[in-house]
């Protein structure tokens, strides 16, 4: 199919233009080349016909969006092939010779390498990583990390992290990456935040998890105790009759959540049994097991 530019049928030179304009291009294009006032020119008539098709796409405005996408695209094309056609040219061996006579093809070159080697380009990122403990990155810290750069020297970098930055958060030093060329800018150095848990604590999204370790007898009769998160403990209550591997949870006293609140504590119930008894211990645990009727192993 033939690509038609109306707006070069209108004698409109670009496409940015209302619909006041483009009505009064169709008004002095069909009185320019009207059959009655160009009897002579025997396209005269296929003319009208384009102007018309060009005036009806482009006064409405749907048509002319659509039009306009493939207008810019052919735009760019010939746009290209100009500069191809023109550079073939240029290079020919007339024109070769032309220049090697005024002695000016060597300064072109030069020219358009010097351009090329001009031209700023930003230096590559830097990525790395470093690890830091739960309670650290709770608080908020201020950690040095030792990096090899491109010259084999070693750097120093002082990070701040942040209170409360999740695992696997990056933090980014502005132009401290690799170098630019030709005036560009630096490359920035991201280094991605791996959090470890600690032999307390034990991170899962905006959750810590904990262990809280019983006396056998404050499992069986019940009991008040503190259970500690990273910043402060609470008392809670334990249920008399609690079990090993029982949980439980309290709201808002976990990690932090970026949002100015915090995930739970999930503790888990560990009942410990002490090895090693003392006479009067192991008297009363004899005295225990004559009087209790408690088995675990009937069902």
């Amino acid at each position: 199919m033939i690509f038609k530019d109306y707006y070069k049928i209108l004698e409109l030179k670009t496409n940015k233009v209302s619909s006041e304009e483009v009505k009064n291009a169709y008004r002095l294009a069909v009185k320019k080349n009207h059959p009655d006032l160009n009897v002579e020119d025997k396209l005269a008539e296929e003319k009208i016909k384009d102007i018309n098709e060009a005036y009806r796409i482009l006064s409405d405005s749907s048509a002319k969006r659509k039009y306009d996408r493939i207008w810019t695209r052919n735009s760019m094309q010939a746009k290209q092939r100009q500069y191809k056609e023109e550079n073939q040219k240029t290079n020919s061996a007339f024109g070769e010779f032309f220049h090697m006579f005024f002695g000016t093809i060597e300064n072109t070159k030069e020219k358009r390498e010097n351009k090329v080697e001009k031209t700023p380009i930003k230096g590559e990122n830097i990525e790395t990583s470093i690890d830091v403990d739960i309670e650290e990155v709770f608080y908020g810290l201020d950690k040095k990390i030792s990096l090899r750069t491109v010259d084999g020297k070693m750097k120093v970098f002082t990070v701040s992290i942040p209170a409360g930055l999740h695992n696997g958060e990056k933090i980014r030093l502005l132009g401290q990456g690799k170098e630019g060329i030709a005036g560009g800018k630096n490359g920035d150095l991201f280094i991605k935040v791996n959090i470890k848990d600690n032999e307390k604590f034990t991170l899962r999204g905006n959750d810590l998890y904990t262990n809280l370790y019983l006396t056998p007898w404050e499992a069986a009769l019940g009991t008040r105790t503190t259970v500690y998160s990273i910043d402060e403990g609470t008392v809670v209550y334990i249920p008399e009759g609690i079990e090993t591997g029982e949980i439980l949870k309290i709201s808002g006293k976990g990690y932090k959540d970026g949002k100015g609140s915090r995930g739970d504590l999930i503790v888990k119930v560990n009942i410990m049994v002490p090895k090693n008894l003392s006479q009067e211990e192991k008297k009363l645990f004899e005295k225990l097991s004559a009087v209790s009727t408690f088995n675990p192993r009937k069902s």
